[in-house]
């Protein structure tokens, strides 16, 4: 009984082994194949292409708005202390060669307000009138890259779905015509289905993103702007310095010599 025990717990060992073997190896043979971005991209169908190219315009929006909606670019803050100077002297025609010669969004609105002022007697409802109408038109030729990010970002998902709904009709006629003896084809078109799907959605989410980001930083640039012209046209108005660029101490001086 001694002499087969080993025997017996060997013959044991030998047995869990081969089987731990035949998991292995099922588990191997099951393992699906790695598939590359490029062979997803040739599942997607007919879809992929106007999925393509709305990926790279939107990019192309995402790099042309992060470049021309800088604040920097558009207000030019820098300028606001010598044409306040002229403001306040009420030099309108130096500061409206200034404009030109410097065409931003701030220069171009500006400019056209300081148009208005060229007469001897100043109608400031004219100028804000003109001032206004400038800057309606900017925003409208600046807004519509950002719009377009909202279109791509509503139509992706659209063009993703139809898509999904060409797949599933190859797929369906796919099970009419071959039966269901042939799975790999069944599994391609509804491949094809889910792809689209989720291209589509990853067009979408970041194009809308950015649509929202940019919209909201265009709004608070619109808001200096309107407040720097106005201090401009104040300036202009009153001829001093606006209380914002005035040192504060200059009135606590005043006071204290008042009291």
């Amino acid at each position: 009984m001694k002499k087969t025990t080993p025997w017996i717990l060997s013959l044991t060992w030998l047995t869990a082994w081969a089987a731990q073997a035949q998991d292995v190896a099922e588990t191997a043979a099951a393992t699906p194949e790695k598939i590359t971005i490029l062979q997803l991209i040739g599942q997607g169908g007919w879809a992929m292409i106007p999925l393509g190219v709305l990926s790279v315009a939107m990019i192309y929006f995402i790099v042309q708005n992060l470049i021309s909606l800088r604040e920097k670019t558009l207000l030019h803050k820098e300028m606001m202390p010598e044409f306040l100077d002229m403001m306040v002297k009420g030099d309108v025609l130096p500061a409206l060669e200034h404009c030109r010669e410097n065409p931003t969004m701030f220069t171009l609105v500006y400019g056209a307000g300081l148009e208005r002022c060229m007469d001897d007697e100043l109608d400031y409802d004219a100028v804000k009138e003109s001032v206004e109408e400038a800057c309606v038109e900017q925003v409208a030729y600046l807004m519509k890259p950002i719009d377009y990010l909202s279109i791509i970002g509503a139509i992706a998902p659209m063009v993703g779905l139809l898509g999904t709904v060409s797949g599933m009709i190859k797929a369906f006629h796919t099970m009419g015509t071959q039966g269901m003896g042939k799975p790999e084809l069944l599994a391609g078109n509804i491949g094809e289905a889910m792809i689209t799907t989720a291209t589509g959605l990853i067009v979408a989410i970041p194009a809308m993103l950015f649509y929202f980001y940019f919209k909201k930083g265009f709004n608070k640039t619109l808001a200096t702007l309107g407040r720097n012209i106005g201090y401009l046209f104040d300036a202009l108005k009153k001829r001093k310095m606006p209380l914002a660029f005035r040192d504060l101490s200059e009135f606590s001086k005043k006071n204290e010599d008042n009291a």
